[in-house]
């Protein structure tokens, strides 16, 4: 048990352990993410788009489940049981995917045992997510201004795991050869092994209130009810009926809007009326009512954050894998590598940050959450538009220094601490006791929306591909000496029943005749702005529009929310 002088003048070993705990969670997650897009185009060899579609429904089905791990957590099970279950559960689901690699030459086994392992890995993610997050809060006294900063602590953990995911697993996993992939995946089983073992067999010692209570061993229900001498009202029957037909209608009617995207409708209507739900309790009161409207009104400009930040391991791989020159003394940097990034730069600046929240507390200039989660946004959009600058004119076939991607994921990583470790700490500080851990599931479920709809902007990346029929009908055969070596033309994948080959394996370099080169590159652009993708309006022809368009979207949502700011700190009555 922690002494009183030790709690003070630092913070709880607790904190640790869950530090520990969610970092080989993160590092099994991450791991198995750097290379799962990969996973499915070079090895099942399914295209971009339905790549992206599987990529944006699993990460958003993964931030979905929390609200029914947060539920359970909070009625029947406590934080650790719902951690350990889960942890076991994602255990067996990264296992599946490491058999989904044995058998990767057998798409349809593999693909069945693929879709088997990511049902494990949402569900069992569902219980662990929103838990062991709860357990941070309650490790300090209420209204303890070293809370902010224990998220901060806290999420150093989550990015020290996942700066070392992509590296190793990437190292085993992503070598070119398509069979490896599956001691990647192996590594990520074990990572998630090594968690659950490690908060077991310290959850008892060091995971305790400040007066030496055992945190998440009970329901959270009862914590209040032991608080406060009270129960409360449950939701009525008829509020449960109300919410539930209001559910049924909202999947119905995105079913059909989303041209029959089951899981996006599933994964938004619940984004809806799951918080309606909640927020009828009769048993709120008028501040902890406004305060929770705080909670959701953050999590809607959240949803723009992390639908553009999630970008790194679908579009942004793509960029990566395709477009970036990674050789670098004389050595092919991986793609996966590059999801490192953000992470190492996490573990470099979060203390920085935790050091200015500090400085600005006790000067009683610390901004309040939503200032600080405005500030975020702006940052994302500014890490756009660098990249944008980028490639804006690069010519079909040119790679850029992969300087512009570092650069993104940097910026973003000062964005993101502006607005993840900020919003967990909010959520905890503002849910009532009874609602801790499921409205820490409504708050990652503002993520499932935005993992989703992040899979649904990264459909919209410009493929940088030509018909084949296109290059000979523009100079002949003379246009096929731009082809590599052996080539074979009835292996080209299709686009709308018509064979295409990537512009990346066009050799412009083999031609001699700078006209011939030229004449065939006005061609193949013209080719593709014929095919030019649309978003609500916007059109998408090249990099630089798809990049543009997370500059608009970010940008936007950053000036509303500071706008918003003033009114929400007020509905918050107090807390910072």
């Amino acid at each position: 048990m922690m002494t009183e002088n030790q709690v003070k003048s630092g913070h709880p070993k607790g904190l640790y352990v869950l530090f520990i705990t969610e970092m080989w969670e993160r590092f099994s997650y991450y791991g198995m993410r750097a290379l799962f897009i990969l996973f499915m185009t070079k090895a099942l060899l399914f295209d971009k788009s339905l790549g992206s579609q599987i990529y944006g429904s699993y990460t958003g089905l993964v931030y979905l489940t929390p609200l029914i791990g947060g539920y359970v957590a909070d009625r029947y099970w406590g934080n650790r049981k719902s951690i350990i279950i889960g942890g076991i559960i994602m255990a067996i689901g990264q296992f599946f995917m490491f058999l989904s690699g044995s058998f990767y030459q057998e798409v349809g086994f593999a693909s069945i045992m693929m879709y088997t392992g990511l049902g494990f890995l949402i569900f069992g993610n569902g219980f662990f997510k929103p838990n062991i997050s709860t357990m941070v809060g309650q490790l300090y006294p209420l209204g303890d201004k070293r809370v902010d900063s224990a998220f901060t602590i806290f999420y150093m953990g989550i990015n020290l795991g996942a700066f070392i995911a992509p590296l190793l697993c990437g190292f085993f996993g992503d070598t070119g050869n398509p069979a490896d992939f599956k001691w990647g995946f192996l590594l990520a089983c074990l990572g998630m092994i090594i968690s659950v073992i490690f908060f077991v067999i310290l959850k008892n010692k060091y995971i305790v209130t400040p007066e030496g209570e055992q945190i998440g061993a009970a329901p959270n229900s009862s914590r209040e009810a032991k608080k406060d001498d009270v129960i409360s009202v449950p939701v009525s029957k008829k509020t449960l009926l109300t919410w539930g037909t209001i559910w049924v209608l909202l999947l119905i009617a995105l079913y059909f809007a989303l041209d029959k995207d089951l899981i996006g409708a599933f994964i938004f209507s619940l984004t809806l009326a799951a918080p309606g739900y909640i927020i009828s309790d009769p048993g709120l009161t008028k501040i902890e009512r406004q305060r929770i409207w705080v909670i959701y009104i953050v999590a809607f400009f959240v949803i723009f954050f992390w639908s553009a930040f999630e970008q790194a391991g679908a579009s942004l791989t793509y960029f990566a894998e395709e477009q970036t020159n990674r050789k670098i003394f004389g050595t092919i940097v991986p793609a996966s590598y590059f999801q490192s990034i953000n992470a190492i730069a996490i573990v470099v600046f979060a203390p920085i940050f935790v050091w200015l929240w500090g400085v600005l507390g006790r000067k009683n200039m610390e901004p309040a959450s939503p200032y600080k989660q405005a500030i975020g946004l702006f940052l994302l959009a500014v890490g756009y538009l660098v990249i944008a600058f980028g490639v804006k004119g690069l010519e079909p076939g040119v790679k850029v220094s992969m300087m512009w991607l570092v650069s993104l994921y940097t910026i973003h990583t000062l964005g993101e601490l502006c607005l993840s470790p900020i919003g967990l700490s909010m959520v905890n500080k503002l849910a009532p006791v009874k609602f801790a851990s499921l409205l820490m599931g409504v708050w990652f479920l503002s993520t499932a929306a935005a993992n989703k709809f992040a899979g649904t902007l990264s459909e919209l990346y410009p493929e940088a591909v030509v018909a084949v029929s296109d290059v000979e009908n523009v100079q002949s055969s003379k246009a096929l000496q731009l082809f590599p070596e052996g080539f074979e033309k009835t292996n080209a994948p299709e686009i709308n029943g018509q064979k295409v080959i990537p512009f990346e394996r066009i050799n412009f370099s083999a031609a001699k005749d700078e006209m011939l080169k030229d004449e065939i590159i006005k061609e193949l652009t013209q080719r593709q702005i014929e095919n030019i993708k649309k978003f609500m309006g916007f059109s998408i022809a090249n990099l630089y529009d798809f990049f543009m368009l997370f500059v608009g979207m970010a940008g936007v949502a950053s000036v509303i929310l500071f706008i918003l700011s003033k009114k929400l700190i007020n509905m918050m009555h107090g807390v910072r």
